[in-house]
């Protein structure tokens, strides 16, 4: 991508390492790579039932969701004064798609006759505190609606080329964008819908819900792909390729339970990745009619 003639966003902080922990805010993550909570586990506990790709949000212990919650935010404020944000070459990239997203969503937003609030992200490492809880690298990085932040340790940049096999600088850009999808969904209402509607359906029906998000938030991803005019030959099949290592059957391999999928198969988020890419149009990603 050609990004190095941006100036970073300035809507960025570095929290750095914290004590991690769970605290604060209620738990609402939407995320790249979140670990499920294990049932019949308490919230102090993580159970490793599944890593299952991008963006969902965690169940409690008895299997209901928990709200975003209403507590004011919890990031360790004093880490953030100790560090200094977009001062590596992977925190630069990341500031530098995060200008690019605030540039096409500020227009297509304009377009509409409104006015775009961006996200902002915050770098952290290992353990710190998000709005929503805990902020672990373990989880992947993740959006979080309490405090419209997206949290990133950019170590998960090497284990998506290491781990995953998807390299390449729009795979990781890719990462960014779609967590700002996922900011896309805080304001338009459609991330409280799908939380309001998972509260009653049954688990595999909410699943289904948390699906139709993480599709929408890749949809969105390639909107702005599309748009920044940014990007050169091979980086779509990087981002492509970044979309089908972390689908939901390819990472639960031979016992792959299509019920229990709550961020799409592999050949889907490529789909709406290349759809929105092909489109440049974000009423091109309305993941919520019809099959998907």
């Amino acid at each position: 991508m050609r990004l190095d003639d941006l100036d970073p966003s300035s809507n960025v902080d570095d929290l750095g390492r914290g004590s991690g922990g769970f605290g604060g805010g209620g738990f609402n993550l939407l995320g790249l790579l979140p670990l499920l909570l294990g049932r019949g586990l308490g919230c102090g506990t993580i159970g490793i039932l599944a890593i299952v790709g991008v963006a969902f949000l965690l169940f409690s212990g008895g299997g209901g969701l928990i709200g975003g919650g209403s507590q004011a935010p919890t990031a360790q404020q004093g880490s953030a004064q100790e560090n200094v944000p977009c001062d590596t070459a992977e925190e630069l990239f990341a500031c530098r798609v995060l200008k690019s997203t605030e540039q096409v969503w500020g227009q297509i937003y304009a377009e509409q006759g409104a006015r775009y609030t961006p996200p902002r992200l915050r770098f952290y490492q290992d353990n710190n505190q998000s709005g929503c809880g805990a902020a672990q690298a373990a989880m992947g990085p993740f959006y979080c609606p309490t405090d419209r932040g997206v949290y990133l340790d950019t170590s998960f940049f090497r284990e998506l080329s290491q781990r995953f096999g998807a390299s390449g600088d729009f795979a990781q850009a890719y990462v960014v964008a779609h967590e700002v999808g996922h900011h896309i969904q805080n304001l338009t209402g459609q991330a409280e819908a799908v939380s309001r509607a998972q509260r009653t359906l049954p688990t595999a029906q909410g699943n289904e819900q948390s699906v139709r998000l993480e599709l929408q938030a890749d949809c969105y991803a390639g909107v702005w792909a599309k748009r920044s005019g940014r990007m050169e030959p091979g980086d779509l099949e990087e981002g492509l390729r970044a979309a089908e290592a972390i689908g939901d059957d390819r990472l639960q391999g031979s016992n792959a339970a299509p019920e229990s999928f709550t961020h799409g198969t592999s050949a889907q988020r490529a789909y709406w990745l290349k759809r929105g890419y092909d489109t440049g149009d974000p009423a091109r990603c309305d993941t919520f009619s019809g099959t998907i």
